[in-house]
C-alpha cells in the first residue's frame, strides 16, 4: 500500500515475441503493451491502465522473465487477489502472452528502476540441416560450423563496464556506457548454443550487435580479439552484423531484496559516465 489510496502490482510477464512489434504500445500495431493494458482494462473495468516494464524488448524478441508493474487502487485489488487477477488475465489474453503471476509490490519498487540486472539468453544452431521446425521461432540457423570455445574467449575480452558505442544504435541524448556483468557461451545440445548476455542495462540493438560480432569469430571469418578491437575503436563497424531477433529471449531480470529497492532504484537513475582520468603530471616542478 502507497499511503495514496492505490496499490502497486509486479506482474511477472512471458510472450512469443514473433506475431509482436515489440513490447512498447504504437499506434495500429500490436503489441505486448497494448494486449497487456487492454487484458488489465476489461478484466478491472478501469478506463486505463498504463504499465511500467522493466526491459522494453524490439519486436520479435521473446521473453520468459519479463516483469511489470501496474497502479491500481487499494479497493480494485481487494475484490481481486492475486490468484484470481491472473486466474483472469488468462482467460482474456492471447495465447501467445500470459501472466504468471500477480502480487503486491514492495515499498519503492519500480519496474524499469529497480533492477540489479537484466539477463538474456540467444540460441543460434549450425546444424548442417537447418533449426529443429519446433524451435524456428527462439533459434537461429547460422550456415557455417561454429565454435564455441572461440567465441567464450572473445566474449570475456568485452566483460565490464565500458563504452559500448561500437555495439548500440546511438539515441539522442541517450549514453552508451554500460556494464556487462557476463558475457558467455553455453552448448544446450548437439549444434545447439546459448550466449547469455547480462547486464545492469542494454543500449539498443547491443545484445544482437555482440552475438554477430562473436558469430564471426565462432565460424572463422575474424580473430578471436576482434570483438575487443571492435569495442576499442568506439564506433560502429559495417562488419559487425546485427543478427535476427528471433534467437534472443529475457530470461530474468533480477531485483534486491525489499529494503533496497528504493535505493537501487535511485541510483539507476543517475546517468551512467566513466570515471575521467586524472591529468599528466607536470615534470621538472
Amino acid at each position: 500500500m502507497s499511503g495514496d489510496g492505490t496499490v502497486r502490482l509486479r506482474l511477472d510477464i512471458a510472450y512469443d515475441g514473433t506475431d509482436f512489434s515489440g513490447w512498447a504500445e504504437q499506434p495500429g500495431l500490436r503489441t505486448v503493451q497494448g494486449e497487456l493494458e487492454s487484458a488489465l482494462r476489461r478484466v478491472l473495468r478501469l478506463p486505463q491502465a498504463r504499465l511500467t516494464v522493466g526491459g522494453r524488448t524490439d519486436a520479435g524478441v521473446h521473453a520468459r522473465g519479463q516483469v511489470a508493474h501496474v497502479d491500481v487502487s487499494e479497493a480494485v485489488w481487494a475484490a481481486e487477489g492475486a490468484e484470481r487477477l491472473t486466474r483472469r488475465l488468462a482467460g482474456v489474453l492471447p495465447p501467445d502472452v500470459r501472466v504468471h503471476r500477480v502480487a503486491a509490490a514492495a515499498e519503492g519498487f519500480d519496474a524499469r528502476f529497480s533492477p540489479l540486472f537484466r539477463r538474456y539468453a540467444y540460441r543460434v544452431s549450425d546444424a548442417p540441416g537447418g533449426v529443429d521446425p519446433l524451435r524456428r521461432r527462439d533459434v537461429l540457423w547460422h550456415r557455417r560450423p561454429l565454435d564455441p570455445d572461440r567465441m567464450d574467449r572473445a566474449a570475456a575480452a568485452l566483460v565490464g563496464e565500458h563504452d559500448f558505442a561500437a555495439y548500440c544504435r546511438r539515441r539522442e541524448g541517450a549514453t552508451t556506457i554500460r556494464e556487462l556483468l557476463r558475457l558467455s557461451w553455453t552448448r544446450e545440445d548437439a549444434h545447439l548454443y546459448a550466449a547469455t548476455v547480462q547486464a545492469d542495462a542494454f543500449c539498443h540493438n547491443m545484445v544482437r550487435a555482440l552475438v554477430g560480432a562473436l558469430l564471426a569469430v565462432g565460424d572463422g571469418r575474424r580473430p578471436v580479439d576482434w570483438p575487443a578491437r571492435v569495442l576499442a575503436a568506439g564506433e560502429r563497424d559495417s562488419a559487425v552484423h546485427v543478427v535476427a531477433p528471433h534467437g534472443l529471449t529475457l530470461e530474468e531480470i533480477r531485483y534486491p531484496d525489499d529494503a533496497a529497492l528504493a535505493s537501487r532504484a535511485a541510483a539507476t537513475r543517475r546517468l551512467r559516465t566513466l570515471p575521467t582520468p586524472p591529468p599528466p603530471l607536470t615534470p621538472g616542478l
